[in-house]
């Protein structure tokens, strides 16, 4: 169900909690820039707190005056179970320690040069790197991050036959020059058949 949920705001199913919830990402984030995170920390808690108290305090209100049915109005949230079994909790700490060994012998290989090509590359994203840092920061990337989830997802499902096409081409070329330098980085090799399918041209 979270799972869904989540889907939901990223798809702007229900365009006043995505409103919501997209807003209030754009300004806490923003907020940062000015105000060290413990101030927008608490001063977010505190307007959230005085919104939950005031409605809190409304609905007793109406209850004390028999305008009311005296449901507490955030029930279905009070409601909602967040819980895990130990099971599923065995489970999620068994995946995440496998991630993280994986991803810990991913970048011993890669530093200390277990695979020439791949810590080239890494060597070259790296650099380019050290250029987008000296052009923002990370929480500037980090709010763009934020809105090119609310709004590439949504865009790519309104134009996706459009969007697969444009990829499929970029991912063909880009292949073809990794094949290349492959080959080169192996000492070279025969030159790849440049007609479709490889098969070969016939000759009159």
């Amino acid at each position: 169900m979270a799972n869904i949920n989540v889907m939901d705001l990223i798809y702007w199913k229900d365009t006043e909690r995505t409103g919501v919830v997209f807003t209030g990402l754009v300004v806490g984030l923003l907020s940062l820039f000015q105000l060290s995170i413990i101030t927008v920390v608490s001063t977010i808690s505190l307007g959230v707190m005085c919104f939950t108290v005031s409605v809190r305090l409304y609905y007793k209100i109406l209850q004390v005056l028999n305008m009311g049915d005296g449901v507490h109005p955030f029930k279905a949230y009070l409601d909602l179970d967040i819980s895990f079994s130990g099971e599923l909790a065995d489970q999620y700490t068994q995946k995440t320690i496998v991630t993280i060994v994986s991803a810990a012998n991913s970048l011993k290989n890669l530093f200390l040069v277990g695979n020439l090509f791949d810590s080239l590359k890494l060597l070259a994203l790296m650099y380019l790197v050290t250029f987008l840092g000296d052009l923002c920061n990370g929480l500037t990337l980090l709010i763009i991050a934020v809105i090119t989830l609310f709004s590439l997802p949504l865009f790519y499902r309104q134009h996706q036959a459009k969007v697969d096409s444009f990829f499929a081409g970029i991912q063909a070329k880009i292949d073809n020059v990794m094949d290349i330098l492959h080959r080169i980085a192996q000492g070279g090799g025969p030159t790849p058949d440049p007609t479709p399918g490889g098969a070969k041209p016939k000759t009159q």
